[in-house]
């Protein structure tokens, strides 16, 4: 049994002299961020939520309570509530336990919104005490494994988490609003696909069989295209079992959508004109700050192709060096020291050049750029180029760095689909983990007869660490995943 501070004893022995220290409900008319928005001489208000500040005095005390939207004054005086329940608060009452308020609504001489209580009610304790409010929380390991408390000191972290959920809504009433329909798609898959990444594996027992959680929805979404939904998304939980950095977690939020008769070039303009729409109705701008710079998301975005990008940064030209001897040759003459989990050896082309994209290039990018013209064995599941069929009609959203929209027009030919998924499982079973695998039963929904399609991934939690301007996408997390603390000790 662990041992308790002296704190958390004196809690517990107040615990004892409370009646009902954990009542069943406690009725309210106002969330404390509208009460704090009335009128003064509004009576009978009945709010509710934690004491994060308390001013215990003679026959007049202060406190303050909150959530997450707001929080509120209120002055508890002996002659209001009675001399017994004032004494049972300032003997019993701690910051951090939950309260209800009913009284009526002032303003001091300091200016500040307040509730006079006519009476206060007990409604949950806490045992363990408050970090101290003056420093708030400031230590990483606590803020990502204990997010509750960081919520509760912290009004960064309540405006960053309010944020992200508005930025959501949005995202799915614009979507709404353009016909789109959300659905869901299973998160357990016979398949990886989707994507090229390394998958998480996992076991079901009913069944006996080992299965994949899902790395995109991707393949399940244009299923629905060929079942007749035209407009079609998903906010989606996504797994990739591959390196953790400031931009990349193995388990993530995305959302993907679809349009039939759409081509990538369509989803440029409807994508940028989203964000840009959502951005300004968030903010009240398109320049947000990111860090010591400013990224500017107003008019047109600029399409750059890989090629271009690789050669302005990096010097070297992918349509020389177009195998993947040659451009491993160049690598290594380079001096490049490129950080992957799969030896480069392993890799295919596309994927090649995608890590020496992501070394010398992507760094570089501060304002958006739609990046193009991917290498086919990169993008197994686009279609390819009418004009040059070794790229594929792709963008990606490169924003500070950091790829926040992947999108192109979709591969619809079986037969082509079926044949690039052959070079993929080949890749893979020379040892690219992230290569995708045969998947005849996509293949047999697209024999059906699949529309022209364009579709999209966006990364959520990369889009907030952005308009956040977080330094780690963990910031924008709720609950990160954290290896437990008595595995650290171990180590």
């Amino acid at each position: 049994m662990r041992e308790l501070t002296e704190q958390e004893i004196v809690r517990r022995e107040k615990l004892q002299n409370i009646k009902n220290p954990y009542p069943e409900r406690y009725e309210i008319t106002h969330e404390i961020c509208d009460a704090a928005n009335l009128e003064d001489g509004v009576t009978g208000v009945r709010v509710a939520g934690r004491i994060i500040l308390m001013r215990k005095m003679g026959k007049m005390s202060f406190l303050t309570i909150g959530d997450i939207n707001g929080k509120i004054q209120v002055s508890v005086k002996l002659d209001m509530i009675g001399e017994e329940a004032y004494q049972e608060f300032k003997s019993n009452y701690d910051l951090g336990d939950f309260i209800g308020v009913v009284g009526e609504v002032f303003t001091t001489h300091t200016g500040e919104k307040t509730i006079r209580a006519d009476e206060i009610t007990f409604l949950g304790k806490a045992l363990k005490p408050l970090p101290e409010k003056f420093h708030g929380i400031e230590d990483i390991e606590t803020i990502y494994r204990e997010r509750y408390l960081d919520l509760i000191m912290n009004d960064e972290a309540k405006k960053k988490f309010l944020l992200r959920s508005k930025f959501i809504r949005e995202i799915r009433n614009y979507l709404d609003e353009a016909g789109y329909i959300e659905i869901e798609t299973p998160i357990l898959n016979n398949k990886a696909s989707g994507a090229t990444a390394r998958p998480f594996i996992t076991h079901h027992n009913a069944l006996d069989i080992d299965l994949y959680l899902r790395i995109a929805p991707e393949t399940y979404l244009k299923r629905a295209v060929v079942g007749g939904m035209n407009k079609v998304f998903e906010i989606a939980r996504c797994f990739r079992n591959e390196g953790i950095d400031a931009t990349h977690l193995q388990d993530f939020t995305m959302i993907e959508g679809y349009c039939a008769y759409y081509n990538y070039k369509d989803n440029m303009k409807f994508l940028r004109e989203m964000l840009q729409y959502i951005i300004e109705k968030l903010f009240g701008t398109l320049v947000i700050k990111v860090g010591d710079k400013e990224v500017d998301l107003s008019g047109e975005w600029e399409a750059v192709s890989f090629r271009d990008l690789i050669l302005k940064y990096g010097n070297i030209d992918i349509n020389e060096y177009n195998t993947k001897e040659t451009l491993l040759q160049k690598i290594y003459d380079e001096k490049l020291e490129i950080d992957c989990d799969t030896p480069l050896e392993n890799l295919g082309y596309g994927n090649l050049v995608d890590q020496l994209y992501k070394k010398v290039a992507r760094p570089n990018v501060v304002n958006p750029i739609f990046l193009t013209e991917h290498p086919i064995s990169l993008s197994p599941l686009a279609r390819a180029n009418d004009d040059n069929p070794e790229i594929t009609d792709r963008f990606q959203l490169v924003i500070n760095g950091a790829e926040i929209i992947n999108a192109y027009s979709e591969l619809v030919d079986p037969q082509e689909q079926e044949r690039r998924l052959e070079v993929q499982a080949a890749l893979k079973d020379n040892g690219d983990e992230e290569a995708m695998p045969m998947d005849y039963d996509y293949i047999s929904a697209m024999e059906v007869g699949m529309p022209p399609i364009s579709g999209w991934g966006m990364g959520i939690d990369r889009v907030v660490q952005l308009l956040t301007n977080s330094d780690n996408i963990k910031d924008v997390i709720l609950f990160p995943l954290m290896r437990p603390l008595n595995e650290e000790k171990k180590d």
